[in-house]
């Protein structure tokens, strides 16, 4: 059995205040993916040395402005590599992506985490959106064909910031115009998902609406399930056959909250 769990902690510090590392260390997965870490290396081992995960490896790729992006990976066994910086210049120093490769029981495993801004229609920031999903594209491509020529698996964890179909976003009528649900957006996971990766939290969580992933900390959006699933496992297809569930752990009331996400785990037979 393997459990790997992602979520937008949205600060891994104001995470900790509120409990959410207590609840990540409670639901004992395997691997755990981070997004939105927002903490220097110092931060980020400082707030786990004084949680219930403290001891668990880290990989993390902090973005180079303070407060900003961050991603880590945390795995109970030691990763046989580590990346956090690749070549590509979008990819690459932008607190967004960082890999491991597992040496797990069925064979080489990678591990990713992805965080992809938010953006925000016809400006520059929406052009930084496709120009990150124009360079994961590019590097989900070389992981596929790695694992292919290794006889291994990867799976891809994070916040796409990408609600899919008009069953991922409550308010879709709303959005069409909206970064999230556009449709330029929507066809790189039309992409990926056709051959080349199985999107785990669908094909594992039933026909929707839902299930949601994220909720505004405005207004009553939580308390109606008024959502967006925009966090994703996306297997290669190998590794998806032996999954067995995905569940979306959301708070039971808005107190309880510690993110603005809820955390989305998939367990492998």
């Amino acid at each position: 059995m393997l459990s790997v769990l992602t979520v937008n902690v949205n600060g891994i510090r104001a995470a900790h205040r509120r409990g959410g590392l207590a609840w990540l260390a409670d639901a004992k997965p395997d691997v755990i993916c981070l997004q939105e870490v927002r903490a220097t290396h110092e931060q980020l081992h400082a707030t786990l040395a004084d949680s219930p995960l403290q001891g668990w490896n880290v990989a993390h790729a902090p973005a180079p402005q303070l407060g900003r992006a961050g991603v880590a990976i945390l795995t109970r066994k030691q990763p046989a590599e580590v990346r956090e910086v690749m070549k590509d210049p979008v990819l690459g120093n932008s607190g967004r992506w960082v890999e491991v490769d597992l040496d797990a029981k069925q064979g080489p495993l990678t591990v990713v985490s992805v965080y992809v801004h938010t953006g925000e229609a016809e400006t520059q920031k929406q052009v930084d959106k496709y120009a990150f999903l124009e360079a994961m594209d590019t590097r989900l491509k070389a992981l596929r064909a790695r694992a292919t020529r290794s006889g291994g698996e990867v799976v891809v964890c994070g916040d796409f910031n990408i609600a899919h179909h008009e069953i991922d976003i409550k308010n879709w009528r709303g959005n069409r115009g909206n970064a999230g649900f556009l449709v330029e957006e929507r066809e790189y996971l039309d992409r990926w998902f056709a051959k080349q990766w199985v999107d785990l939290g669908r094909t594992l969580g039933g026909d929707g609406p839902g299930p949601y992933t994220w909720w505004s900390w405005r207004g009553r959006g939580f308390d109606t399930d008024g959502g967006w699933r925009i966090d994703y496992v996306i297997a290669t297809p190998g590794l998806a056959a032996r999954a067995t569930t995905a569940v979306v752990g959301k708070a039971p009331t808005y107190a309880e909250r510690w993110s603005d996400h809820a955390p989305l785990t998939v367990t492998f037979k």
